[in-house]
């Protein structure tokens, strides 16, 4: 690419953005304010003296702008906020300011890219992360009325676990003594009821949009691991997005957090506790589904002559989980010393 001439730096909010650019051969550097439009603050950088590249911080504000740029033919490098160096003694912070320091960090190649998704692959996010935020509200919308029932010393004594088929019929029948606490708890019930319909209705649209989606082939790889099924495959997938981009397995961990923090100085060494940078969606993901490991997988299910084929395996994935499955067993197999039981099961439900 020819000798950057220009470099642009965009401090973007919903009400206008501030731009400063830079020169190389002047070495002015300049700030205005513009409209919030990506169509305009594209068309402001494709006006600039090029070549021109441009940088913004990732945020709320999405990839729009990037997309943007790079149709007027601007080289954009969207960067990652933590990770952009700031001086310890730097307390004041502004607009101008902030702009000011990303274009001399951008001419000084500081900024660390972050990986612009696809229209599509970022349409499946969208749908993934709708679906983990319908997991938080499930979660404390079911905390919400279980401890209504515990304050009023009503419990479900049923042999099988909470939320079960048998436990919803039994919240079902529940009717409390006082007037306003009954109403509390069919509030709670609908508001639980009308959650797990909405899940439901995004896992099954999930499952139907994965398969024509940029990630659909690297989705059946995940898949034939144990503890990892569509929802998780989709997650990973939507998280990470193209595993391509990291060399290494050791970088997949540190892009996800799941690597010992450390404190080093001299010959002292120092580890703590995982660093947990990254996305908390892929991390939480990837450890339910590291938990399946635990224990050696069942002896495999063998289809009966004349039996009709499993749906969710197609015929063209059948060596490939045949052999994902032999390999598991092996691993299982050289395993250091067998682990304790557990209560963790093989679905996404989480």
């Amino acid at each position: 690419m020819a000798q950057v001439r220009t470099w642009a730096a965009f401090d973007v909010h919903v009400s206008g953005v501030v731009a400063a650019t830079l020169e190389r051969d002047s070495g002015e550097l300049r700030v205005r304010r513009l409209p919030g439009s990506s169509d305009e603050v594209a068309a402001f950088a494709a006006g600039l003296p090029g070549p021109v590249r441009a940088t913004y911080e990732a945020g709320p504000t999405g990839f729009v702008l990037a997309r943007r740029l790079a149709a007027a033919g601007v080289e954009c490098v969207v960067c990652a906020p933590g990770l952009i160096p700031r001086g310890p003694s730097d307390r004041v912070k502004t607009d101008r300011r902030d702009a000011e320091r990303l274009v001399r960090l951008l001419a000084a190649g500081e900024l660390h890219r972050v990986a612009v998704p696809g229209v599509q692959e970022e349409a499946l996010r969208d749908l993934v992360r709708a679906r983990e935020d319908l997991r938080g509200d499930l979660m404390r919308a079911r905390h919400r009325l279980a401890k209504l029932l515990l304050r009023h010393e009503v419990r479900f004594d049923g042999p099988e676990r909470n939320w079960t088929q048998a436990h919803l019929g039994w919240l079902a029948g529940v009717q409390l003594a006082q007037p306003a606490s009954q109403r509390a708890l069919e509030d709670y019930r609908g508001a639980v009821s009308a959650l797990m319909i909405r899940r439901e209705q995004l896992e099954a649209e999930i499952a139907r949009a994965l398969p024509g989606s940029p990630w659909a082939q690297t989705a059946q790889r995940l898949m034939c691991l144990r503890g990892i099924d569509t929802l998780t495959a989709a997650g990973l997938c939507a998280e990470i997005g193209d595993f391509h981009r990291f060399r290494h397995p050791a970088q997949v961990m540190s892009y996800l957090g799941v690597v010992p923090s450390e404190h080093s100085s001299g010959e002292r060494r120092r580890r703590g506790p995982i660093t947990k940078s990254g996305s908390q969606h892929a991390r939480r993901l990837l450890v339910e589904a590291a938990w399946h490991y635990r224990r050696p997988p069942p002896a495999a299910r063998r289809r009966q002559p004349g039996a009709a084929p499993d749906q969710r395996r197609a015929r063209d994935r059948g060596a490939v989980v045949e052999g994902a499955t032999a390999a598991a067993s092996r691993l299982a197999a050289h395993g250091t010393a067998p682990q304790a039981p557990h209560n963790h099961r093989r679905g996404d439900r989480t």
